[in-house]
């Protein structure tokens, strides 16, 4: 995900990546470029290439190129990207709706308020590119797309989860249940749960028996005798609607 944050004060510029960075403090293991500019016409110009950003957090009020002109021309070349103005006037919030702007912000700006906006942008990153399961970790809350689970693990009150790639990542204690964990990733018909301890995807399973479940990295999974026959009857129709 690439961030940018585009205002012609320098002094403004700084104080918009300090809470950015303190925002992302929660966020370590989630891949976040931030390019910063202080020349509008030069982000203008990138826009123009169709190099694109995720998140514009941008000065309404800037030489050259106002924060709207450069909004304007990212709604030509992508509807979806988050727009975020920051501004010392709310004279212009019209001109902000008009271009789908996410959030507009007077400065100074209040943390609180700039930290809702960030939730907000990353929300509505989720729809554009898919669920995202956030877990809390010792390094702090990891986002992880739905498609590269592979299964989860209740181990011991803490959350193993097994991803595509053959990674680990591993929660701190739980203390909800591991059904109120995982009732989120329940509600999407690609995740079903196999046993009291173990959710699987199966859009990742190689086959189903009775008694376990072999996904593709090879792992077995075991099957409760509860639950044995409501998972082949699950997988059977999930396999039938791909290839509808």
């Amino acid at each position: 995900m690439k961030i940018v944050i585009c205002d012609d004060s320098i002094e403004d510029l700084i104080k918009i990546e300090k809470l950015l960075r303190k925002y992302m403090v929660s966020y370590t293991n989630t891949e976040i470029e931030v390019e910063k500019y202080s020349n509008p016409s030069q982000l203008y110009n990138k826009i123009c290439g169709k190099e694109l950003a995720d998140i514009y957090i941008l000065d309404m009020l800037m030489d050259e190129k106002s924060g709207i002109d450069i909004g304007s021309r990212i709604r030509k070349a992508d509807s979806k990207n988050v727009i975020i103005y920051v501004t010392s006037s709310d004279d212009f919030a019209l001109d902000a709706y008009r271009v789908q702007a996410a959030r507009y912000l007077l400065k100074p700006i209040k943390e609180e308020e700039f930290f809702e906006a960030l939730d907000y942008a990353l929300a509505s990153m989720e729809i554009k590119n898919g669920p995202l399961y956030l877990v809390k970790t010792k390094g702090g809350f990891v986002s992880i797309p739905y498609s590269k689970i592979e299964y989860i693990e209740n181990a011991s009150r803490v959350l193993d989860i097994h991803l595509t790639d053959g990674e680990n990542i591993k929660s701190i204690f739980i203390r909800k249940s591991f059904d109120t964990e995982i009732e989120e990733l329940l509600n999407d018909k690609s995740f079903l749960q196999v046993h009291k301890s173990f959710v699987i995807n199966l859009k990742h399973v190689k086959r189903l028996t009775m008694n376990n479940v072999v996904m593709e990295s090879g792992k077995s999974i075991p099957v409760s005798k509860a639950r044995s026959a409501g998972a082949k009857k699950e997988y059977l129709i999930f396999a039938s609607e791909q290839y509808r």
